[in-house]
């Protein structure tokens, strides 16, 4: 389920910022608008930035976020949620927002991660081109190998503009995706726990 992203290689440069700009302005023409024209002429700069900040996420060592673990934890092997994690991330089928919270626990052994972490892990892979099914895998599988915790789940809600503002244009629908490794994986009365959790405000 995992999408592998490689880095581009000298065979398939990135292109250059110029390029991208000429890239926005071409998309700008086949819109039918003109990109000579006032309120368009800083576009294709604007939003080649913004797309440097959107899609930051190819750009981060996802190890390097993971680095620093804390063994001092006094004894604590119970689970250790972060419930509510807001993202912006966008399909990469129609590179449409998404947008939706990332729920993700799981249970130590020996080692903690700071708190940040957690929210910077889904960062990361929220800020790239994404499928839902891949961020919940991805966000699941960084943290298990970089932790190596007893289990790890992760709980994504997220609203598909591909879905409501083209095609079917159906607002307001929520996309549910979860995934448990380790002991939340072989557990139901774990998962349970975790989902009440989750719910409980």
């Amino acid at each position: 389920m995992d999408a592998i992203v490689t880095k581009l290689t000298a065979d398939s440069p990135r292109p250059t910022r110029e390029e991208a700009e000429q890239a926005v302005r071409t998309l700008l023409l086949w819109a039918g608008d003109d990109p000579e024209r006032e309120g368009l002429l800083d576009t294709p700069a604007r939003v080649a930035k913004a797309y440097s900040e959107l899609f930051a996420g190819y750009e981060t060592d996802i190890d390097e976020v993971l680095g620093r673990t804390f063994e001092e934890v006094g004894g604590y092997d119970d689970m250790v949620l972060v419930r509510d994690i807001s993202f912006f991330s966008h399909c990469e089928h129609h590179m449409l927002p998404v947008m939706g919270k990332a729920h993700v626990a799981y249970l130590p052994k020996g080692r903690v991660l700071g708190l940040s972490k957690i929210a910077r892990v889904v960062d990361v892979f929220a800020r790239r081109l994404q499928t839902q099914e891949n961020m919940t895998a991805q966000i699941a599988q960084a943290i298990d190998g970089g932790l190596q915790p007893r289990g790890v789940a992760v709980f994504i809600e997220a609203e598909h503009m591909c879905m409501a503002m083209r095609g079917i244009q159906k607002t307001g629908s929520t996309t549910l995706t979860t995934t448990f490794t380790g002991a939340f994986k072989d557990n139901a009365a774990e998962q349970a726990r975790f989902m009440s959790m989750v719910r409980n405000r």
